[in-house]
């Protein structure tokens, strides 16, 4: 009986964050506090058990991230990017959109990109006004770079961050598996915009003008605390890329950073924690609360079981079925709430298949790690075919019908499911080489 009510729960939740009626926090949260009601977990499985509870990992390093972002943001850093990138394009609407494309993937690979399109996107409307030019094009452009570049590293990508976690796996990890078929996908996504746009974009001499007289000196708003943040950006960075070799966990990193730029750079607590996305954070736990009931009644070892038996067992028919699964289904619904579902099935999968195992020997099994890269590729990739893909897609939609450029869920999806299914595509091609070929 507990099986049928934690599964209805969570679908129901599910279903409901998926139509977006209500805030997503606000199901999850309620979802988690019916679980806990019921009796189906209990509050010291749901706040300490690392099988059934909240992965604080995932929770530390989303704030600690957050903090350093938010007093970065406040230098005027992200506005001098956009800014210089769209000048360095000489004012040709094509270059720029390329441009800042570029600069928001490999902004997001090293910041969340949902704190990435939050930066970009307005400045990116403030630039296309200046060519007289509609902004839809290149905000969906630069969301989809972002969630493309966001996949390249460990902390690019919530779903990413929750893959980690779950599966042990560093930053280092993810730059050596991930990075390399993210800079094909990306550089492919760049040629492909130059086919399709240049054509579809031009602008008068005299707005090119008036963009390359503005002068990107001008929003820069504190240079001290500016070269603050960049020093400790590079500290955190670092600290990212040996955080394997020193034992050290991702959440400890990012907080160390925010801790240390909280030192240093003089800002009160309580402006750049009131700025942080506390409904994500609450999302998330109550997310992880509302998958745990539903692993401890054992559903999700019945699905792990069925995936297998779809299968066979074979690994690589395996990692096509969860890329392709979490592709398409990311696509339909938020990839974030789909990760985490799929993390303990994976899990309980490996159980299965490497009973005699536990733990790192587990979860990192050698046969059990295309299968990891292949949901992370699925779920991030996947995410880019429609409006409600991913969290990111999500706010660049919101900020751009405030400034009065309504993306519609059918203009987003000509841009994005193309580039969806090219490239998951080109991942499972690279999957194949990388891990089973040879």
């Amino acid at each position: 009986m507990e099986t049928i009510v934690a599964a209805a729960i969570f679908i129901v939740a599910y279903v409901i964050i998926a139509f977006e009626r209500i805030h997503k926090a606000i199901v999850a949260i309620a979802g988690a506090s019916l679980v806990l009601l019921l009796g189906i977990v209990s509050q010291e499985e749901a706040f300490f058990s690392t099988e059934t509870g909240i992965d604080y990992n995932v929770i530390f390093l989303l704030i600690g991230m957050m903090i350093i972002i938010n007093i970065t943001a406040r230098t005027g850093l992200f506005d001098w990017l956009a800014v210089r990138a769209a000048k360095s394009a000489l004012g040709d609407p094509l270059r720029i959109m390329i441009t800042l494309s570029l600069v928001t993937a490999v902004a997001s690979a090293f910041l969340d990109n949902v704190t990435t399109v939050l930066l970009i996107a307005p400045v990116s409307i403030l630039i296309t006004r200046a060519l007289d030019m509609d902004p839809v094009p290149f905000l969906v452009a630069e969301v989809l770079a972002s969630n493309i570049g966001g996949a390249a590293t460990l902390i690019g990508d919530p779903p990413n961050i929750m893959i980690a976690s779950k599966a042990q796996l560093t930053f280092m990890d993810f730059i050596l598996n991930m990075t390399p078929v993210i800079v094909v996908i990306m550089a492919l996504f760049l040629v492909a915009m130059h086919f399709y746009f240049r054509r579809r974009l031009s602008v008068t001499e005299e707005r090119r003008r008036n963009l390359m007289q503005m002068d990107e000196s001008e929003v820069i708003e504190d240079r001290p605390l500016l070269y603050k943040c960049l020093l400790v950006l590079g500290v955190t960075t670092v600290g990212f890329v040996i955080h394997g070799f020193v034992g050290l966990e991702p959440a400890t990193v990012a907080l160390a950073g925010a801790s240390l730029l909280f030192l240093i750079s003089g800002e009160h607590p309580r402006d750049i924690l009131r700025d942080i996305e506390w409904p994500t954070i609450f999302f998330f736990m109550g997310l992880f609360i509302m998958v745990g009931a539903v692993v401890k009644t054992g559903l999700i070892s019945d699905l792990s079981r069925l995936v297998l038996d779809i299968t066979s067992g074979n690994m690589w028919a395996t990692s096509m079925f969860v890329m392709w699964l979490s592709a398409v289904a990311s696509a339909i619904v938020d990839n974030i709430p789909f990760v985490a579902t799929m993390n303990p099935l994976i899990i309980d999968m490996a159980r299965e298949l490497w009973p005699d195992l536990s733990g790192t020997a587990l979860v990192q099994h050698p046969g059990l790690m295309p299968v990891w890269w292949s949901l992370a590729l699925g779920a991030c990739l996947g995410g880019n075919a429609t409006i409600v893909g991913a969290s990111a897609n999500v706010i660049v939609a919101g900020v751009s019908e405030r400034s009065g450029y309504p993306i519609t869920f059918k203009r987003f999806l000509i841009f994005g499911g193309p580039v969806m299914v090219g490239s998951v595509l080109v991942s499972t091609v690279y999957v194949w080489l990388r891990y089973f070929a040879f």
